[in-house]
């Protein structure tokens, strides 16, 4: 590689470089510009000089790799990247302001302040595994916002890309992260577990909502080693005001074993955005850390997760996808709800890790005061939430698994849609109502959905539709990829 010569003015691959804005350890940030692009870019440069550390430059080979990869919100858009027979570098958009990392000053924050960051942090975990990354080092520090709220992870140099040679586990046989933050399996060779990251953003919920570290500062690896077997102490050790739903959700990524935390990052996000709806198990109530004869077991009996040759990330996420069923709970939808409890049950049958929301839309006059009691003088919010219950009980899940919720709004079909985008729903089961006058001049519901949603929608037909066998309407698409008796697949995405 030619040597780089980085000053203010000088021109790298049509880049000018302007000044140094961080003096890294193992990179050096540039401010640069280019005559066709308007929006502040910086250039990241790899230490290459005598006695720099050679694990340094290979991230930065992984992060060259993954970088132009990338898209979206929660990760910096990558312009222009170098390699190391000319000039190493990769130039990235400016995310302004500063990482979580300044905010270790203010510790600890308000719970409700913590679990709000932690679930942004959740969703760009979610985008980054949906694009076959994880990322292996959550941290302050790896974590900026945009001014419009989302998340934003940077630094991929310890990254590891599914689809991608893992060069860091190929010429390296030790396991580089930040310490306090690596997943006990880290620890182990294993570095195709998503779940990893969530371990990591426990750690860093723990750590904002008591400040203290849950595994302490220890960098030796001796000392990282104990977290294979020897659990942290709960939160509640030093906040007894902790409250049971957090300390459920921070234990659960603690879990020393994968396959004990969340099975997906939505998932992680989606119970952040539902903490009234948590099952709480021991976990919320416990004030010690486990018994030493549980230590002993787990230290003796070497049973944590160890790499079984190369998993498929696609396929551990699709195993634990959101399911949103969209229920009318009136009586005169019996057939139809007995069809959308058929489909959702043979969908959850193939999916033993996945989270079933039910949702019900009460639906408010444009221009009246609606009333919150019906004329029994029951309380409407709360009957349709018992019917939700009612609804879903013969499917027999675990309390962990489902959820219901009553959502209030003018236009049903906006209302599923926006719940399916803020909570990461992966596939929406919803019924198609039979033909009417309303139908045909407002449009319905389903069809909306099917045509609007960007996860995959099931449109389910009640019986007597599905008998008549009609040809599929512009309002109610049709498709054939799923179907239960009485029921039709529509608008598959």
């Amino acid at each position: 590689m030619a040597k780089l010569a980085v000053r203010p003015g000088a021109v790298i691959d049509g880049f000018t470089i302007g000044e140094c804005v961080h003096n890294g350890g193992m990179a050096t940030l540039w401010s640069v510009t280019r005559s066709d692009l308007s929006v502040p870019l910086l250039m990241k440069i790899p230490r290459v000089s005598e006695g720099e550390d050679p694990a340094a430059i290979v991230g930065f080979e992984m992060e060259q790799m993954i970088l132009p990869r990338l898209s979206g919100p929660h990760v910096p858009a990558c312009f222009a990247a170098g390699d190391f027979l000319r000039h190493a570098y990769v130039v990235i958009e400016v995310i302004p302001g500063k990482t979580l990392y300044s905010r270790l000053a203010d510790l600890p924050l308000p719970y409700e302040e913590a679990a709000a960051i932690a679930g942004k942090v959740a969703a760009a975990l979610a985008d980054l595994h949906r694009q076959n990354v994880i990322h292996h080092d959550i941290k302050p520090s790896s974590i900026m916002f945009r001014p419009s709220g989302e998340a934003v992870l940077i630094d991929y140099g310890l990254s590891h890309h599914n689809q991608l040679p893992d060069l860091l586990q190929e010429e390296f046989r030790i396991p580089y992260g930040t310490a306090p933050y690596m997943a006990p399996e880290r620890l182990l060779g294993v570095r195709d577990e998503p779940r990893s990251d969530l371990f990591s953003l426990g750690v860093l919920l723990y750590f904002f909502t008591t400040g203290v570290r849950p595994f302490g500062e220890s960098e030796t690896m001796a000392g990282m080693r104990r977290r294979l077997w020897r659990d942290p102490h709960p939160p509640r050790k030093w906040r007894a005001d902790y409250p049971p739903w957090l300390q459920e959700i921070v234990l659960r990524c603690l879990e020393i074993e994968p396959v004990w935390r969340y099975p997906t990052a939505s998932q992680l996000a989606f119970e952040l955005a539902h903490p009234d709806q948590i099952k709480l198990t021991a976990r919320s109530e416990r004030l010690q850390r486990d018994p030493l004869s549980t230590v002993w077991r787990r230290r003796f009996n070497g049973n944590v997760t160890q790499s079984k040759g190369k998993s498929d990330l696609a396929a551990q996420l699709a195993s634990g996808p959101i399911v949103a069923v969209a229920i009318d709970t009136t009586e005169q939808s019996r057939e139809l709800n007995e069809a959308l409890r058929v489909t959702a049950e043979r969908i959850l049958a193939t999916l033993p890790s996945a989270r079933l929301a039910c949702l019900s839309v009460l639906k408010l006059g444009r221009i009246t005061i609606d009333r919150t009691l019906d004329d029994e003088g029951n309380n409407k919010h709360v009957d349709r939430l018992v019917a939700l219950r009612h609804w879903a009980s013969p499917l027999k899940l675990d309390e962990s698994r489902l959820t219901v919720h009553v959502l209030e709004a003018v236009d049903p079909g906006s209302a599923i849609l926006e719940f399916a985008a803020a909570n990461h729903v992966d596939h929406i089961v919803i019924g198609a109502r039979q033909n009417s006058i309303r139908r045909r001049l407002l449009g319905s519901v389903s069809a909306k959905v099917a045509s609007e949603a960007v996860c995959s929608v099931t449109v389910v037909r009640p019986p007597q539709l599905a008998s008549l066998q009609e040809p599929a309407t512009a309002e109610e698409p049709e498709g054939a990829a799923l179907r239960a008796p009485g029921s039709a697949q529509g608008a598959v995405r």
